[in-house]
């Protein structure tokens, strides 16, 4: 059976489990599709989330980069995902810390990577792999996050550029992407869960009221796709969160929302096509449930 490429292109080590996890496990169990996943950097300005791990953090020992790698291991292990990359290496580029932080200026920060150099980096790999769809942020990164905006930034970049028979033609042969999805989350869905997210005890949007305040969700028409319904790859992506004892701490809301409403809440994951045909949708709202459609 020929295999149907899928790329997703994140920024940090989790950010793969948490953002398309289930989407991740799903693929990576079907024996027609190959799923690469692409990271680009180790995370060293995470916060950490558990006081066992607390002197790894940049602020003292500045280890946690280091740390985070074992982790990103094993969660995508626990994904079924064996090929994955750093983006120019592991540690090619340094995490840069939430926006307006010190840490945007150091010199390695991925805030501050030349877009072609990075963008060049994944043509490569775009052109090696020849992924039908690629995966990756909105504009805004999801939620403002420095190194999520520069993902999105070299992820469609290279896009662009992988396609082009006049650009670095060393790196391989043109490939174009038949589709790209940026990952989102429907207010529907916000409004649903809303009181069982409030009730985690440990919430990064601690203080926030109502669905409407949180940094991102967008309105159920503007999302086009909805990978959902496969329990075993949403299990898969539960185990994967366990991988992240510095990240995903007990009771984080992520954690909660699987405790409290099953590991199908934190399974459904949305998306919304900006290039590309869509494939048929299904259910109530249209949505489609497959990328590779």
């Amino acid at each position: 059976m020929t295999e149907r490429g899928i790329m997703f292109v994140h920024a940090h080590p989790d950010d793969e489990t948490v953002s398309t996890g289930a989407t991740l496990a799903h693929y990576a169990a079907r024996d027609d599709a190959h799923v690469t996943v692409v990271t680009c950097t180790l995370g060293e300005e995470g916060e950490v989330r558990v006081p066992e791990f607390a002197q790894l953090a940049a602020g003292q020992a500045d280890q946690l980069g280091g740390f985070r790698y074992w982790e990103y291991r094993h969660a995508t292990a626990a994904l079924g995902v064996e090929d994955t990359h750093f983006l120019g290496g592991a540690g090619r580029w340094r995490d840069s810390g939430m926006m307006g932080l010190p840490s945007n200026d150091h010199p390695r920060s991925f805030w501050r990577a030349d877009l072609d150099e990075a963008a060049g980096l994944l043509v490569e790999l775009v052109r090696d792999r020849r992924p039908e769809v690629l995966v990756t942020y909105d504009p805004d990164g999801f939620y403002g996050h420095p190194d999520h905006i520069q993902a999105h930034r070299v992820a469609m970049r290279a896009v662009d550029l992988a396609g082009r028979a006049d650009w670095r033609p060393e790196l391989g042969t043109p490939h174009e992407c038949r589709k790209v999805y940026w990952t989102t989350m429907p207010k529907s869905a916000l409004e649903e869960h809303f009181d069982t997210f409030k009730s985690a005890t440990d919430n990064p949007f601690e203080g926030v009221e109502s669905p409407d305040e949180l940094p991102f969700g967008v309105p159920d028409d503007e999302v086009d796709a909805c990978v959902s319904g496969d329990r075993a790859a949403a299990e898969r992506k539960m185990a994967a969160m366990r991988a992240y004892p510095t990240q995903i701490a007990p009771g984080d809301w992520l954690t909660v929302l699987g405790e409290k409403l099953g590991a199908e809440a934190v399974g459904a994951e949305h998306y919304r096509l900006v290039r590309g045909e869509p494939g048929t949708g299904s259910g109530p709202r249209g949505w489609e449930p497959d990328l590779l459609a």
